[in-house]
């Protein structure tokens, strides 16, 4: 009998899961890749920045693995909703969950919650077409935006506030985003990170691109550039000397201007029925390498602010979970008998999407070492327990009818490959399902 693991996600982590059991069993596995939304791919499809086009391309090689005969894709089904941790370990040897790090960390300030202050994930959501998000979501109304945050999604954020709607054309973008995109009244953006440019977190790479913005003038403030030591890695280096360099340039006039600051923190977000202004406190570093405030304070006249501090995973129902370390407690990837961990959900947002592939050989050598021998688990298919609770998961096979749609759409509209579809409801029209 072969052996049966589900494993619960479909984005990097749990499709280089799926292909690690391929590759290491020694006996005959088939692995269902179970995903709550009707496509696979995760951040690589709803999270990676639309003109990233490079990047996406991951896509493809993730696509082969779903087409491998040993592995199925099952979408539009949840864990806690259609099937409880009990149904799993009942139906399969082993489950493997691979739900990555699906929000933000909060500031922690007042005014957090005011309209208008919003989590980076839920913008990048929205220019990616997740269909947790609705397109009419963001109107970009305000004339200045702030976004704390110096990592590579900050980086995304302001990229794409930055560039015109005709940039983005050729993207994926939907059609309905691209034209609130169009209508934007931003003029100034703020990228704001708490310590010096030493510590950003953003890559070399994604930090040149937005030198290269056609639309936005880049302003780097000479005090702020000053970074607080020496011998820095090559990566960091880069960085400092790319943002020496912004300081020392004069604004062109350009319709957009970006802000990059430095050595600020924010205190409260301002307003009284929405976002108005954002209260920043200069920082310092302590003798022990701590952010302490100086009692310097300005206020920025923003009025959407847009917090990009750090993923974070959340709990998964009868899954053990630590809030200390917002991670699945595991060793080597075993959480508990017959079921495992991979991804973000494992070790917390770090590294990169490759990253998750030795991590998920990791997990897949545990998982084989401990069902070695042991005897297989009589089960019925998954999908006999979907039916009787009135589920039909959404197969691979619908998932290229949906793909299909998308470039059909893009040809339409005289737009790039393909243009994403919005909602749940018309994915499944386009796999034939309404």
């Amino acid at each position: 009998m072969a052996l049966h693991v589900a494993v619960i996600g479909s984005g990097p982590a749990g499709i280089y899961t799926a292909e690690a059991l391929v590759k290491q069993s020694a006996e005959p596995v088939e692995v269902d890749v179970l995903e709550r939304l009707p496509t696979p791919y995760g951040l690589v499809r709803y999270g990676v920045a639309p003109d990233h086009t490079s990047i996406k391309s991951i896509a493809n090689y993730l696509r082969r693995v779903l087409e491998l005969p040993q592995v199925r894709f099952l979408g539009g089904v949840e864990l806690g909703v259609h099937l409880s941790v009990a149904d799993l370990l009942a139906t399969y040897d082993a489950v493997i969950y691979c739900t990555g790090a699906m929000v933000d960390r909060r500031l922690g300030i007042p005014g957090e919650d005011l309209p208008g202050s919003v989590a980076a994930t839920d913008f990048v959501n929205w220019y990616c077409g997740h269909p947790d998000v609705d397109p009419g979501r963001f109107t970009l109304d305000s004339t200045e935006v702030a976004v704390i945050g110096v990592g590579n999604v900050a980086v995304d954020v302001v990229r794409v506030l930055a560039k015109t709607a005709e940039e983005l054309r050729a993207t994926d973008v939907p059609h309905d985003v691209l034209e609130r995109l169009a209508g934007s009244q931003v003029k100034v953006i703020h990228m704001i990170g708490r310590r010096g440019p030493e510590h950003a977190k953003f890559t070399l790479k994604e930090l040149r691109e937005l030198g290269e913005l056609a639309n936005a003038d880049v302003c780097v403030r000479p005090d702020e550039a000053v970074a607080l030591g020496g011998g820095f890695p090559r990566q960091v280096q880069g960085n400092v000397d790319v943002l020496r360099s912004w300081a020392a340039r004069e604004p062109e006039g350009r319709p957009r201007r970006l802000d990059v600051r430095f050595w600020l923190r924010p205190v409260e977000i301002l307003g009284d029925e929405r976002v108005e202004g954002l209260r920043l406190e200069r920082t310092r570093l302590s003798e022990d390498g701590r952010v302490t405030g100086t009692g310097e304070y300005e206020t920025l006249p923003v009025g959407m602010v847009l917090r990009s501090v750090g993923y974070q995973s959340v709990p998964l129902p009868g899954v053990p979970f630590s809030e200390e370390s917002m991670t699945v407690p595991n060793e080597a990837g075993r959480v508990r008998d017959r079921e495992y961990v991979a991804g973000w959900l494992k070790r917390g947002p770090t590294g990169v999407i490759g990253t998750n592939k030795s991590d998920a050989a990791e997990t897949v050598r545990t998982l084989l070492s401990d069902l070695e021998g042991r005897e297989r688990v009589a089960h019925a298919p998954v999908e006999e327990l979907l039916a009787a609770r009135g589920v039909r998961p959404v197969t691979y096979e619908e998932w290229l009818g949906i793909e299909a749609a998308e470039e059909e759409l893009a040809r339409t509209l005289g737009r790039g490959e393909r243009v994403k579809l919005v909602g749940l409801e018309a994915m499944l029209r386009a796999c034939g399902r309404a």
